[in-house]
């Protein structure tokens, strides 16, 4: 739970939070670039929050606050911890140790420009919204430099946040954000991952929020931190989240969920099985073996649709019974009915372009629209046994 700010040094308006992990060839700049970005009549900490980094940054920080000339608006402390223990880890801390009223999370590798800070601090000061995201995918923000594979991916994970968790936030996966204190007050965070925006987002569904465009920029230096592990990671969160949202429902005796909740959910679960099967095809095809394309690709189509039948199984249709047979029958169904679904949308495709003429792209969204309802409506009333409008 978080109540008031922990730091045993003077109480400044605005706490800007920079986690760290080998960003010894940026950290610098990115804290001269605060410093010349923050507002002048304001009082504020810089906080890094170091994870054991191997390549030294933390101890640069060091040598970096013994050497800089002390200002009484702008103090900047470091937080040395251990091991590496994660990215929302180590932002709870930061805001652990913070005194600011307005609090301000950004990473350490010049993807986040400081020169924001200004815009996003005023709106919080003048305006009644209580989080200020800096968005990449609100009108005027863009990403520079990322690749296909990058931004299929952070497409994937924003459509499940907005879709299967319920968030109305063009950019919940945005690692640039600002936030009064009392937003967070009296929340358990579970910090699993490194979106604490979207535990924030899912945990505090009557905030206020402004999102602001900016472009993202790839770092320069160093590493990206993206790996398997913040992939598993990231869906566990979006389960842990799930369940925060299903005890709550339970609390406020909300209805069950209905057809078009269960529809976003099974639609969700199909984004994240186009991720899966990119990455398991990608994987097999190149990385782990060099299968032909092919035989690369079927595999991943298998292990797709057997990801989206266990996740539409607990999640979409919350059916816990395992048993062999009952799931074997289950599984064939979905697979079958799944299947049945690609060949509808082909020959739908096939028949709206050849015989009336209609153009190609506009006959791929209307036979993929068809083809997905049915599926859905399918697997809802044959394969889980519901009522299709219930």
């Amino acid at each position: 739970m978080f109540d008031e700010g922990s730091s045993g040094t003077k109480a400044a308006q605005i706490s800007i939070i920079v986690p760290t992990y080998n960003e010894s060839k940026n950290i610098l700049q990115v804290l001269k670039s605060i410093e010349e970005n923050l507002p002048k009549n304001a009082t504020a900490q810089t906080i890094v929050v170091d994870d054991n980094s191997p390549d030294g940054t933390g101890k640069i920080v060091e040598e970096y606050l013994q050497s800089v000339k002390k200002l009484a608006n702008h103090t900047i402390d470091i937080i040395h911890r251990k091991t590496k223990e994660g990215l929302s880890s180590a932002i709870l801390k930061g805001i652990q140790y913070a005194t600011g009223n307005t609090i301000v999370v950004m990473d350490s590798d010049l993807s986040h420009p400081p020169n924001l800070l200004p815009k996003m601090l005023d709106a919080l000061k003048h305006t009644k919204y209580d989080i200020v995201i800096a968005s990449r995918y609100v009108k005027g923000g863009s990403i520079d430099g990322w690749t296909l594979k990058r931004k299929i991916m952070s497409k994937t994970a924003t459509f499940i946040a907005k879709h299967g968790l319920g968030v109305s936030a063009k950019d919940p996966m945005s690692g640039f954000f600002a936030f009064r204190r009392q937003v967070i007050q009296g929340l358990k965070f579970d910090a699993i991952g490194y979106k604490m925006l979207l535990e924030i987002l899912v945990k505090k569904k009557n905030a206020k929020i402004l999102e602001i465009p900016y472009t993202f920029t790839n770092r320069k230096f160093g590493s990206s931190k993206l790996d398997f592990r913040t992939v598993t990671d990231y869906l566990r969160a979006v389960w842990n989240l799930y369940r925060h949202g299903k005890a709550a429902a339970r609390e406020e005796k909300r209805p069950s969920v209905g057809f078009l909740s269960k529809a976003g959910r099974f639609y969700s679960i199909g984004a994240i099985g186009l991720g899966i099967n990119y990455l398991i095809s990608s994987l097999f095809s190149g990385v782990v073996t060099h299968l032909w394309y092919i035989h690369a690709t079927i595999i991943g189509i298998v292990v797709s649709m057997t990801s989206n039948f266990v996740l539409n199984k607990i999640w979409t249709f919350e059916d816990r019974d395992f048993t062999p047979k009952h799931t074997l029958i289950q599984y064939g169904k979905f697979i079958g009915f799944s299947s049945l679904g690609a060949l509808a949308q082909i020959g739908m495709v096939y028949l709206l372009v050849d015989q009336y003429r209609i153009d190609y792209p506009i006959a791929l969204i209307t036979a993929v629209f068809c083809a997905a309802l049915s599926n859905f409506i399918l697997n809802k009333k044959w394969t889980f046994k519901e009522k299709v409008w219930s």
